[in-house]
């Protein structure tokens, strides 16, 4: 006689893929001898139950638009999503929205795991790793970000379903901490998540006591679940983080709740099963031991020396729950849409254009044409303009300030606009509140929901968002930030108004793209650039001030802003001695300092530069062609910091900048003390030509 195992039960095959879970995290972290071991093992069951007996997600399709989102903000504790990503078997699809074929994440991934050009990385990486929603790491970012996509689902959900056709109704799961809970950007956006009480999102709160540096206790000793209470939130407990059964009753009633956020504060240990590590900080962020390996893995009644071990059955339970589950819901909603699109086919059109990240036919019609005008417009009230075009033109571009709609121009006017609130959900114009970072992490948010998304504050101001708009640059996501404000033309608020070193931090983060508008014209030319991008997000600062129109039939066309840098105006014939570079509110000062060099018979050329990043992207030919390598003599003119100016000035150049903070004055007074004048720039030109 033979014998023979009896079939495992859904409960041991339950058990067996949690125990899966923590030890593929525990083995990857001890091999790569670096790592967050401890959360995946006290958290092991909670993603284990979102995945394989709640989220609606298609391990097939990954990307599918109606499919629930999972956010890990406390990214640190990657080894969960690449555990369940690989025993999922999600599938890798590319930026062109390609599916490959091949798993999103290997099992030679994880035991690469924190390895270069593995699938596994340290935290979760955005277009990097299919089944990534969004990339975190630094904390409270990834759960500001999900109020961003809880907004984007509520907007999409009003501007496109129907009766009988509900295209959008997803929802959205964010695991947090401690560390994400305590950072100021989580409040920010709890608070404005509780009034707009978006009952599509989800947070669970691994409540376990524990970090870097010891117990919570040494710091955090606040009453969470009041706190959530206070801001609108619905908060439920499950005191036990390996209670499979409570754990999806509690997901159960937030599905249920209706016009609130949902909190869970789950109860675990960091570190579960490790028997002298268990609770302790010591499991937080450092392998723990081959000998602590061997002893927990006992505890599991796991094999001691077992590596890597994916037990049979543990995939085809997940193909039977998660799997199954997400495939019969995507062919549903596939059905759907087919039968949508027949009844709506301009909403689908729309719908279809937006997840490629397309723009509907004739979106920029009708944007302006401003006239010369030598008392001209500011860029904000040119750029105020230009979004109510874009905003009419683009179904699902929409945004907002964080509180300085007024200031920034940023609010749509046009009939219809409205604002997005609670009993609004259809609103274009976004009100933030005095939260600046925030408002960039949901941008991001919407951003990563296929809609065109901008945030709006003082240029000043973009300090508070700057994190951000980092991730935002490491995504490649086509966001938008419009800051206003941009130089010392709100003079009398002093230096803790006026921006000088923004425009060199900023131009020096990779994949961002920074414009800086020198005439209303040249704002319309730098959206209509900036609408195209598709990988990276892009700054614009903008005057508060009224900058000159520029007469395009006597200056070169605001076309140029596409090519980054332009000759804006030659002497006769070129072949210019000097060139004047500047940008945004300086690009007015160089154009009266070539005239009157010209007036001298000095040959000089105004070059306006509102990007440096656009400009190094150009060819090599057309830089000289803007930049001849032979004239040495040149100056740059910017109300900023001199940083980096260098590269275009070269070491015979000169930048009429800013080396100290400013000052609380009038506009005209500042400019004389800083030397932003006409007359200093001719002057330094001069000087330049003599040295030659």
């Amino acid at each position: 006689m033979t014998n023979v195992a009896a079939p495992m039960t859904n409960a041991e095959l339950d058990q067996l893929s949690v125990n899966t879970i923590r030890t593929l995290s525990i083995d990857a972290v001890e091999r790569a001898k670096s790592g967050h071991p401890g959360t995946p093992m006290a958290l092991a069951p909670l993603v284990y139950t979102l995945w394989n007996r709640v989220m609606r997600f298609d391990p097939a399709d990954p990307i599918w638009p109606n499919r629930d989102r999972f956010v890990l903000s406390n990214g640190h504790a990657s080894m969960l999503l690449w555990s369940v990503l690989h025993l999922t078997g999600t599938r890798a699809v590319n930026a062109d929205y390609e599916r490959l074929g091949q798993p999103s994440v290997s099992l030679e991934d994880i035991r690469r795991f924190r390895q270069i050009d593995s699938k596994a990385p340290g935290h979760p990486e955005y277009h990097w790793v299919s089944g990534v929603e969004t990339t975190t790491g630094p904390l409270g970012q990834g759960v500001a970000t999900s109020v961003g996509m809880a907004i984007a689902r509520k907007w999409l959900a009003d501007r496109y379903n129907r009766p009988g056709f509900a295209i959008f109704d997803y929802d959205i799961y964010v695991v947090c901490g401690d560390g994400c809970l305590m950072e100021g950007v989580a409040s920010e956006a709890a608070s404005l998540a509780g009034h707009l009480g978006l009952d599509n999102l989800c947070w669970v709160y691994d409540n376990n006591h524990i970090t870097i540096e010891g117990q919570t206790s040494l710091a955090f000793t606040e009453d969470v679940a009041t706190r959530f209470l206070a801001y609108g939130w619905n908060v439920l407990r499950v005191g036990d983080a390996n209670d499979l059964d409570r754990i999806q009753q509690a997901l159960g009633v937030f599905r249920e709740t209706k016009g609130r956020p949902t909190l869970i504060v789950l109860d675990s240990h960091i570190g579960y099963g490790a028997p002298h590590k268990h609770d302790t900080a010591a499991a937080h962020g450092e392998p723990l031991g081959d000998e602590e390996v061997r002893l927990t893995k006992r505890s599991y009644g796991w094999p001691e020396d077992a590596q890597f071990l994916v037990p049979d059955g543990v995939r085809e339970h997940f193909a039977a729950g998660v799997g199954a589950r997400g495939a019969e819901a995507r062919t549903r909603w596939t059905a759907l849409f087919g039968s949508y699109r027949a009844k709506y086919p301009e909403l689908a059109s729309e719908i279809e254009q937006m997840q490629r990240r397309d723009l509907p036919a004739g979106w920029d019609r009708s944007l302006p044409v401003f006239p010369a005008d030598a008392k001209g417009i500011a860029g904000r009230d040119a750029s105020g303009k230009v979004l109510n075009v874009l905003a009419q033109n683009i179904p699902w571009l929409l945004g907002g300030s964080a509180d300085l709609g007024p200031s920034n121009k940023t609010t749509l006017t046009y009939e219809g606009a409205g604002s997005f609130q609670a009993g609004s959900p259809g609103g274009k114009n976004l009100h933030f509140g005095i939260r600046e970072h925030a408002m960039a992490a949901i941008v991001n948010g919407l951003s990563l929901s296929k809609l065109r998304a901008f945030g709006a504050t003082f240029f000043i101001f973009s300090d508070y968002a700057r994190p951000a708009i980092r991730l935002s640059a490491l995504m490649e996501l086509p966001t938008i930030f419009v800051f206003t404000h941009d130089a010392m033309g709100d003079g009398e608020d002093g230096p803790t108004h006026q921006p000088v070193e923004h425009l060199a931090s900023l131009r020096a983060m990779p994949g961002l793209i920074t414009l800086r508008p020198g005439d209303a014209n040249e704002v319309v030319e730098a959206y209509r650039y900036v609408m195209q991008l598709r990988h990276e997000p892009a700054v614009l600062a903008l005057s508060r001030q009224p900058l000159p129109t520029l007469d395009r039939s006597v200056y070169a066309a605001a076309t140029g802003v596409a090519r980054g840098a332009y000759v804006l105006a030659d002497p006769p014939g070129g072949n210019p001695d000097v060139i004047l570079i500047a940008s945004g509110s300086e690009l007015c000062l160089a154009v009266e300092a070539h005239g009157k060099l010209l007036a001298e018979g000095i040959r000089a050329r105004v070059v306006s530069m509102p990007s440096w990043e656009i400009f190094d992207h150009q060819t090599q030919a057309y830089r000289d062609s803007v930049l001849p390598p032979t004239v040495k003599a040149r100056i740059a003119v910017e109300q900023a910091s001199t940083f980096g100016w260098e590269r275009y000035v070269g070491s015979s150049g000169h930048v009429i900048g800013m080396t100290t903070f400013g000052a609380s004055a009038p506009l005209k007074a500042l400019q004389k003390k800083f030397g932003f004048e006409p007359d200093r720039v001719a002057a330094f030109a001069k000087e330049l030509m003599g040295r030659q």
